[in-house]
């Protein structure tokens, strides 16, 4: 604590939103493509902070890693010319342009994939030499290349003969043998996904049968990616023709928040070993401590408060910081739809906590169907508190449930918090066009298992692939297999929720320096720390991945009333 104390239903018809028209929780609305304002920020933004040098310095987008797919590369094995063969039988319907206008989706997806592979969806941060000297491609890397080399082998107009007269095209220069595997495998998805896109379910299979040869969920990251994609096309594709397997099942079941709630080594682990699980909190907390530094009774609504972790923090800064305005009572209200037993348990282990550290502490539970019945009797408010609303991941899920959002954010504006903290996940996962959401969601999760693979490679492996299988993979499996009222995760990015507050009367606020300041402390603490990436997008801080976004963390107030 020594940095704290320095310091479908509904959605799918929303085509009227705002003044623009624009469905944007479908999230095929982007907004134009800027340099952020304030910056890149992987460390030298937040370590001025605490030397108090220069102003903040801005950085590009991290695209000093070209490769050009047509340089004269190294001789091809047979297999790889064998394999090559098999995916442009595959893929040769769209090999001519003529062609594309068969499958209206092809050129917009490329496009969209085109984005990722020359870097322009990434956080605007320069590597150092240090970054880019000897180092294995990352993940997230290795897709980008693959998108290229799909992107050429759709776009160019020579036909597969001439393709399979110039092997080279298989490889680039410089790669390893895995990597240069890793890319063909990753090439593959994007073919099958492709071909599903299309409706061309035969083929598809024919690719996804490569991908399970070569993948598989106790191989490299790569090979792990692959293997729980192309389990999510097959099983969109039993879906779409009627042949639902009756494996995996199971998953739908599955309730990943009720999950998160209970203590157990897979989640200690998480908390323990990857940074995004604790930088927020920490951040996020310290906004609500800056809020209410001089107020003695404190009221927290909590919408989904999981393991309640974020609190502890809370309550070591609150102990620790307020000798001038000794705090009277600390009081959270945890709003649950199911799962009472599991919050009954965190509020107990909250009140234990706060005895060790002699905080005065209340814990109120309010059950309730859904968002629709909330109202202000529920949950005891007092005109002597001041009240601020935590939500960590709890308003994505309402996102298919339009009018139930739209209550909550009226319930919100009509208590009118001092505060509310937001952390999301930042991507794009509800496009209604499948390959878009599959592009979107294969370079999201591709920095997300390359972070698991580096964070927790001194764990048990068995914990790595109970983290990829079940919590990981089941947001795949829901995002790609699943539509309609099916699909429940439906991640939209910050520029979304920031056109949606708008229409409620709320301002995003600043992220105050001492907040910044405890993302970088935190971070410090991991051995891969370095390779976690800030930004700012306005007024919001985003966590990536070696430049991937991953989460943000925004903090809100409602406008007065006239």
């Amino acid at each position: 604590m020594e940095g704290m104390n320095k310091g479908e239903c509904g959605v799918d018809d929303w085509e009227e939103f705002g003044n623009g028209g624009i469905d944007c929780f479908s999230s095929d609305y982007v907004l134009p493509h800027k340099e952020s304002s304030g910056g890149g920020c992987r460390f030298s933004k937040f370590e001025q902070l605490e030397q108090q040098k220069e102003p903040f310095l801005d950085h590009r987008s991290f695209e000093d890693r070209k490769f050009n797919v047509l340089d004269p590369l190294l001789p091809a094995c047979p297999n790889q010319i064998a394999m090559l063969r098999e995916i442009q039988e595959e893929i040769e319907d769209i090999v001519d342009p003529k062609k594309h206008n068969e499958h209206p989706f092809s050129s917009s997806s490329l496009d969209l994939l085109k984005d990722y592979t020359e870097g322009r969806r990434r956080l605007n941060i320069e590597p150092s030499k240090a970054d880019l000297a000897g180092k294995k491609l990352s993940t997230e890397e290795i897709m980008r290349i693959a998108g290229a080399k799909f992107i050429q082998s759709c776009t160019r107009k020579a036909d597969v003969g001439s393709m399979l007269n110039n092997p080279f095209d298989l490889c680039f220069s410089g790669l390893s043998d895995e990597e240069t595997k890793n890319v063909e495998l990753a090439e593959t998805l994007l073919a099958s996904a492709e071909k599903v896109g299309n409706q061309q379910y035969d083929r598809a299979r024919k690719l996804l049968n490569q991908c399970d040869l070569l993948s598989s969920n106790n191989g490299n990251p790569v090979q792990r990616v692959v293997h729980y994609f192309s389990e999510a096309l097959r099983k969109r594709i039993d879906r779409e023709t009627g042949r639902e397997a009756s494996q995996g099942l199971e998953s739908e079941v599955f309730d990943v928040d009720e999950a998160v709630m209970i203590p157990n080594p897979t989640i200690q682990a998480c908390h323990e070993g990857i940074p995004f699980y604790q930088v927020p909190h920490f951040a996020g907390t310290q906004a609500i401590a800056e809020n209410m530094a001089e107020t003695k009774r404190i009221h927290l609504i909590d919408l989904k408060i999981r393991n309640g972790l974020q609190w502890t923090v809370l309550m070591q800064a609150l102990a620790s910081s307020r000798n001038e305005c000794p705090l009277e009572l600390l009081k959270i209200t945890a709003v649950g739809t199911n799962s009472k037993k599991h919050i009954e348990d965190t509020g107990n282990r909250l009140k234990s906590f706060a005895q060790t550290i002699n905080i005065p502490f209340s814990f109120k539970i309010v059950m309730v169907s859904d968002m629709l019945v909330l109202k202000e009797d529920l949950f005891e408010l007092d005109a002597d508190e001041e009240l601020a609303i935590y939500s960590e991941y709890a308003l994505k899920s309402l996102i298919g449930q339009p009018n139930q959002l739209d209550h909550l954010m009226q319930f919100f504006r009509s208590i009118n918090p001092c505060i509310m903290v937001m952390i999301e996940v930042e991507a794009n996962h509800n496009s209604r066009v499948f390959v878009h959401r599959f592009i979107e969601t294969l370079f999201y999760f591709s920095a997300y298992f390359d972070c698991v693979d580096a964070c927790m490679e001194h764990n048990d492996s068995d914990i790595r692939m109970v983290i990829e299988s079940i919590y990981l993979g089941e947001g795949i499996r829901n995002i790609v297999a699943s539509e309609g009222e099916e699909r429940k995760i439906r991640n939209v990015k910050i520029d979304v929720w920031r056109k949606f507050f708008a229409q409620f009367g709320m301002v995003e606020t600043d992220q105050s320096e001492a907040s910044l300041y405890q993302a970088n402390f935190v971070i410090k603490k991991f051995a891969s720390g370095s390779s976690c990436t800030f930004d700012m997008d306005e007024k919001s801080l985003l966590i990536g991945w070696k430049g991937t976004p991953i989460l943000s963390l925004s903090t809100w107030k409602f406008m007065p009333q006239e």
